[in-house]
């Protein structure tokens, strides 16, 4: 008996994903509740873990693009013996007879498909077969050792058959860099865009031409033509040498794929302008100096800028209430709530989570949430909840070193704010030259619902509110 392994729905919007990273080699014990596989998705990395207990078996390599819902691997479960005896007799994946043929099943199968192999090099007689198909049902002579798809350890996935059978590639010619050296999907796109196919699914024989394979003959090899530039794939599962070594190409993961799609649609639909100003730290900074030993004892963790600049910015909503609004078609949508997005760097990319309510959380109660979700995405366990709904964003480039840019907006937010480095420079005060630990703010806005007196008005309130700190206290 067996379970499959499916890639469950993460969210309405997303259809396929990236197989990120198999946390168990093919083959493996595993029990319920062990963690299987990483899928990468254009919104959030998950998790997949085993429903059963028993034996992997991987159908799908690292790398590959999956749809939901698609069968990725198994697991066998009850006897493994008894499994195993039975695998001899009926194929590991289960195909509808009715629909596929015997080719299409020796494909999806790689196991039956070895079974069936050996038994053909014990009983076939000489054959003709198209030349245009040779090298998808190879058959060497005795003399000749044996293909290596057939002693690999790790079987070959069916994508991996499909995708050599199309091109004419013969897998005994690859060498796989996957586990128990596995031939995986890159593979045979490195080997196809190096010029190495042995023929192209496009180029086909005249019907009547015919050539004899036997066990007594050897097969001509069919020679690539050396004179035709390679084809570059895009939708090859990893990276590419090309232009001998000068460039590496490779697929942008779906997180990557779809952070392009969203600020290219925000440049595209919406009318923006970024307006600055510049903070003077000087009290935010005394201000956690003084209080930091005790808030650290009390809640556990550290006041930072980012909680302060949060309660500026709902202050800041709350005046002039124009950027807490948005547009959806031919209406504005007036948000009576203050769920404010925090741009977060992880590995994979730029996450934007939301925390909720910021308006009734505390310092220590937004710095909590922030701390977590900086964990949860580094760690990729951020759920498609914890990036919707918010209705204002804030990006502190500052902690890379920015010193000044103009954000992006979030759509379909109307504002985002953008923080900056701290840089201790000479000011007027009073009359005086002081030096002063200085911030420039940027404010960039969609022009087609807030004007310039309400973007201007809002940056300042946000700036008195950082350079009175006391003012988020009582509320003034």
């Amino acid at each position: 008996m067996s379970d499959d392994i499916r890639i469950p729905s993460v969210g309405e919007s997303v259809s396929s994903g990236l197989i990120a990273q198999w946390h168990k080699n093919n083959g493996d014990t595993v029990n319920v509740g062990d963690l299987l596989l990483t899928l990468d998705t254009d919104k959030i990395s998950t998790e997949i873990t085993a429903d059963s207990s028993g034996t992997l078996q991987i159908l799908a390599s690292e790398g590959e693009e999956v749809s939901i819902g698609s069968v990725v691997g198994r697991i066998t479960t009850g006897d493994l013996s008894q499994s195993a005896s039975s695998t001899e007799v009926q194929p590991t994946l289960a195909r509808d007879s009715s629909n596929e043929d015997d080719g299409n099943q020796e494909e999806t199968d790689p196991i039956s498909f070895t079974k069936r192999q050996e038994s053909r090099d014990n009983h076939r007689q000489d054959i003709p077969v198209e030349a245009g198909n040779i090298a998808s049902d190879p058959e060497p002579p005795k003399n000749i050792k044996r293909d290596l798809r057939l002693d690999r350890k790790a079987p070959v996935s069916p994508v991996v058959n499909r995708l050599a059978k199309e091109n004419g590639v013969d897998l005994s010619l690859i060498t796989g860099s996957g586990k128990k050296g596995a031939i995986l999907k890159k593979d045979v796109q490195a080997y196809i865009d190096s010029g190495g196919k042995l023929r192209s699914s496009k180029q086909v024989d005249p019907p009547n031409k015919q050539t004899i394979v036997s066990q007594d003959t050897q097969r001509k090899e069919v020679l690539p033509d050396l004179n035709v530039k390679p084809i570059s794939h895009h939708n090859s599962s990893g990276p590419i040498t090309e232009e001998g070594g000068r460039i590496t190409r490779e697929p942008l993961s779906p997180i990557r794929r779809k952070i392009a799609d969203h600020l290219v649609s925000a440049q595209q639909n919406a009318a923006l302008l970024t307006t600055f100003n510049e903070c003077d730290m000087s009290s935010v900074m005394q201000l956690r100096k003084e209080l930091q030993e005790d808030f650290v004892a009390k809640y556990g963790v550290k006041i930072g800028f980012m909680s302060i600049f949060i309660k500026a910015v709902v202050d800041a909503l709350k005046e002039v209430d124009q950027i807490n609004e948005r547009i959806d078609g031919n209406d504005l949508i007036q948000n009576h709530f203050f769920d404010i997005g925090v741009a977060v760097g992880s590995e994979k990319g730029l996450v934007v989570p939301v925390i909720r309510d910021c308006d009734q959380k505390s310092f220590a109660q937004i710095e909590k949430d922030i701390a977590e979700y900086a964990y949860r995405a580094n760690q990729g366990k951020l759920q498609i909840a914890d990036l919707q709904g918010g209705v204002f964003t804030i990006s502190n480039g500052g902690i890379y070193g920015s010193m000044l840019s103009t954000p992006i907006i979030n759509p379909p937010q109307s504002a985002i704010l953008g923080m900056h480095n701290i840089i201790e420079r000479p000011v007027a005060v009073e009359g005086k030259v002081v030096i002063r630990p200085m911030m420039y703010l940027a404010l960039s806005y969609d022009h087609r619902i807030v004007d310039g007196k309400e973007a201007v008005t809002f940056l300042k309130r946000v700036k008195d509110c950082v350079e009175n700190p006391a003012r988020l206290l009582v509320g003034a």
